[in-house]
């Protein structure tokens, strides 16, 4: 059995599949989605939300929602540690979408652009470059209301560098989320310990930017203490892969208010409760493949946003979402065929949702509530 990876055709093994892992009756319980090629269990439609036309403009990888639009970054084929793509630029772009898909706004950042997120308290989208080392930040102020630059002069896009440097943790930079206003940066690509197995350096950050500079504090080890979420027996962590990170709704049972670290390469999703705080804890929930990016549904009805970075496209997929869904972006280089899939909270167990895309990526989620404000 082969899954769809030109977002253009289905195969009835692939709708087969898909209805034994949801555990419906019969092939006709998944539906082929004519226009994206995606295959969803019924009652679901999925439809290209954006799709680069610009051949400049290539391998779209994170998305964060600030207010009523949509932020997308696309990396260009710049290397992990901002060397030059093949075609010698250096580097990645973000795009700004109104929630109709419609381009408003643009910005070319050096380096390849990993993390994205939010931050409305400030309203400024927060981006990391360089996943591997030479990392740096930026923020975007979309409405030009950024902080004043010498008393007068407005300027949208602001640079930080790490403080200290060289980063703690040997690597570079990731997923950034913002929660209760404070901002987690993933301390990605670690270095190894001596005997190059073991891992103990910052797995998460929490950063203050000031005066150019972002100021990081540890908030996590790679080889913390954590509860497995399974057995609830303590277990020293290991973490190779820190990756993504998200905030989880309050709606969703044991785990509202938490912040999950996901280690893709050790195919561990961490969730911290209190973080950074002294009264944090860390659970960890393992997994049956690796994941890259996870999204809880929020309020039910919504849109569900796939980045699928193989075709240079963002899926949008709406139905009847329940409310405190998992979701998780299972890539091409996992051990299991791409796809969407839905994630058991309980027992790490990851089923297939939707298969069609060449390489998902970041997902998001935007409530029904938002959407009506359009």
């Amino acid at each position: 059995m082969t899954f769809v990876k030109n977002g253009r055709t289905a195969t009835v093994a692939a709708t087969v599949l898909l209805s034994a892992v949801l555990g419906v009756p019969n092939a006709t319980a998944a539906v082929r989605t004519a226009d994206a090629g995606i295959i969803l269990p019924a009652g679901f439609s999925a439809k290209v939300f954006a799709l680069s036309k610009d051949s400049a403009v290539v391998g779209p990888d994170d998305i964060a929602r600030l207010g009523d639009h949509l932020f997308v970054g696309y990396q260009n084929g710049v290397g992990a540690k901002g060397e030059p793509a093949p075609s010698g630029r250096a580097d990645s772009t973000v795009v700004e979408y109104d929630l109709r898909g419609k381009q408003v706004a643009q910005w070319n950042l050096t380096g390849k652009i990993d993390g994205l997120g939010a931050d409305p308290t400030r309203d400024r989208v927060i981006a990391t470059a360089n996943e591997d080392g030479n990392s740096s930040l930026y923020t975007i102020s979309p409405r030009g209301n950024a902080r004043r630059d010498g008393g007068d002069k407005r300027t949208e896009v602001q640079h930080y560098q790490y403080n200290p440097s060289p980063l703690p943790h040997g690597g570079g930079t990731d997923s950034v989320v913002v929660r209760n206003g404070t901002v987690f940066i993933t301390a990605s690509a670690p270095a190894a310990d001596a005997n190059g197995t073991t891992y103990s350096r910052p797995a998460l950050y929490t950063a203050k930017l000031s005066d150019g500079k972002a100021t990081l504090t540890p908030v996590l080890a790679d080889n913390a203490v954590a509860t497995d979420v399974v057995t609830g027996k303590p277990v020293k962590l290991n973490l190779s892969d820190p990756d993504s990170s998200e905030v989880v709704p309050r709606s969703v049972p044991r785990r509202g208010g938490d912040l999950l670290l996901d280690s893709q390469g050790d195919g561990q999703l961490v969730f911290l409760s209190h973080p950074g705080k002294r009264t944090q804890r860390a659970d960890v929930l393992s997994l049956k493949t690796q994941v890259d990016d996870t999204v809880f549904t929020s309020g039910g009805r919504g849109t569900l946003y796939v980045v699928d970075s193989a075709n240079n496209r963002v899926i949008a997929i709406d139905g009847p979402f329940r409310d405190g869904q998992a979701f998780v972006s299972v890539p091409s280089g996992s051990p299991t065929p791409a796809a969407l899939g839905s994630l058991d909270l309980n027992t790490g167990a990851v089923a297939v949702f939707g298969s069609g895309f060449g390489n998902p990526k970041g997902l998001l989620f935007v409530s029904s509530d938002v959407e009506r404000q359009r």
